[in-house]
């Protein structure tokens, strides 16, 4: 009589750890890190089913009136990656404290990230219905003069004083928030921009958008991060698809560009253009231009600065009555 063979139960192969790093940059708030890094999660999730996934977060500037993380990375670190993320990670590592899961790593998350905001009176987002001065730093540093160049770079979590679109040099001092719509010479204030990305800039009274235009032109001139690097790595990076560059860009007309700038950093679609009452837009737009944006460089027409005016008077003209 043949013997029954033996039955034995295997466990299921497990991949290699996954590493993934996010480096918090000084112009990402945490809505944008706090995507970018779901969007990691989930691709590891994807491509390496049951492999220990190791988070490593580093957060650049970013920084409270005491000189400790400011609201957006202490929610980024503790209540995102150590919270809502711990149990689809196996050990996270922040500049705060480093976490392993005690429990097994879970392989089921959401395919959508939802960012919902408590309602408790706390302070989100730019107020357009009342156009407020917003800087970042909320109790400003008292001084009448600008900070170094070498101040700032050490803020921003920069090796060397680099534009923090381009990387290339050399940079300017440029304001967050202009001093003539009330912004400071606190450090928190500046941002290093070459100066041509400080000609672009938008010049408006919210902190964040000005971040969030530098963080958009970053992804866009990325290319041109390399021009002056050595003609060896050039190669290199060819080699693996990387363009050098960014090239002649298509010439549009001034509210063409601005059209563009909507659609890629505002999100608007070609639906948001077909306004009914365009008069009313309109007049919320100029109301915008004159109380909340400034003129750097005496540039009378600048394509960011429209754009952030046009998005906000939609939000006005779209507001309940």
């Amino acid at each position: 009589m043949a013997k029954r063979p033996r039955q034995q139960t295997r466990k299921p192969r497990v991949g290699k750890a996954v590493a993934i790093y996010h480096d918090m940059k000084v112009y990402e708030n945490f809505e944008r890190s706090a995507q970018r890094i779901f969007e990691c999660v989930q691709a590891a999730q994807k491509h390496s089913p049951g492999a220990p996934r190791h988070l490593y977060l580093d957060v650049q500037g970013h920084r409270n009136d005491a000189g400790g993380y400011d609201h957006d990375a202490i929610e980024l670190m503790q209540d995102f990656a150590m919270g809502y993320l711990g149990e689809y990670l196996t050990e996270i590592s922040t500049p705060l404290l480093q976490v392993r899961n005690p429990k097994r790593q879970r392989d089921d998350l959401p395919d959508i990230l939802r960012i919902g905001y408590p309602d408790d009176g706390s302070d989100y987002g730019y107020d357009p219905s009342a156009l407020p001065v917003k800087p970042r730093e909320r109790t400003p540093q008292d001084r009448r003069s600008r900070p170094s160049v070498k101040a700032i770079a050490d803020y921003l979590g920069l090796e060397e004083a680099g534009c923090l679109v381009c990387w290339r040099t050399p940079v300017e001092r440029a304001h967050v928030v202009p001093t003539q719509l009330g912004g400071s010479n606190d450090v928190r204030n500046f941002a290093l921009l070459c100066p041509a990305h400080h000609a672009e800039a938008p010049d408006v009274a919210d902190a964040e958008s000005f971040w969030a235009w530098v963080d958009y032109a970053e992804l866009r001139d990325s290319p041109d991060k390399w021009l002056d690097a050595p003609e060896e790595v050039k190669d290199r990076l060819r080699e693996h698809g990387v363009r050098i560059g960014v090239g002649e860009r298509e010439h549009l007309s001034f509210f063409a560009a601005v059209k563009h700038e909507l659609k890629s950093l505002y999100g608007w679609t070609d639906s948001d253009f077909d306004v009914a009452d365009w008069a009313s837009l309109m007049e919320e737009f100029h109301q915008v231009l004159d109380e909340a944006t400034g003129r750097h460089f005496a540039v009378e027409k600048k394509v960011s600065t429209h754009a952030w005016a046009y998005h906000m008077a939609r939000q006005r003209t779209s507001r309940p009555k």
